[in-house]
């Protein structure tokens, strides 16, 4: 079931990257459906926390009703930065399952444990690495991409 949620954050990470935005997705999901679900859209809205988590946070409160999460699983095909481990913390989502690691920006398991420290008021349950290599390839793809636009745009003379 895990692989199957997985799988629709991966859907909206792929919309991101259509967007041009940074392809991650999440969806969230109470008592077996979806509730939620977000894609990067920092670009497209120009506003820095427009992370995945934090939309398909904000979509599930607002389908819910509610800002207390319990009961609530996210999706999310790259593990959370500071800001969205936080989120999730402050929100009481009761579970975190997510794809790649982020070595670079990590804040649930790769540079720092937000979502189990127990000096926190809230704990979560996490579960890391589920279809983690289609998650990395998507985003190293985008990276890649990224990169020989901008080498042509430099060889064109273009580049900023």
């Amino acid at each position: 079931m895990d692989e199957d949620f997985l799988r629709l954050a991966l859907e909206e990470a792929r919309k991101a990257a259509e967007e041009d935005e940074v392809p991650v997705g999440a969806v969230a999901v109470f008592e077996g459906r979806v509730v939620g679900a977000g894609r990067n859209a920092r670009e497209r809205l120009a506003d820095p926390l427009a992370h995945a988590e934090i939309l398909a946070l904000s979509s599930a409160a607002k389908s819910l009703g509610r800002w207390r999460l319990s009961g609530v699983t996210l999706y999310v095909t790259l593990e959370p930065c500071a800001m969205c481990a936080g989120a999730l913390v402050n929100a009481r989502v009761d579970r975190l399952v997510y794809g790649a690691r982020d070595p670079k920006a990590g804040a649930v398991e790769s540079l720092y444990s937000i979502c189990t420290d127990p000096r926190l008021n809230h704990r979560l349950e996490v579960k890391g690495g589920v279809l983690a290599e289609e998650a990395s390839q998507l985003l190293k793809g985008f990276f890649q991409r990224k990169r020989k636009e901008q080498d042509r745009l430099r060889r064109d003379g273009r580049a900023g």
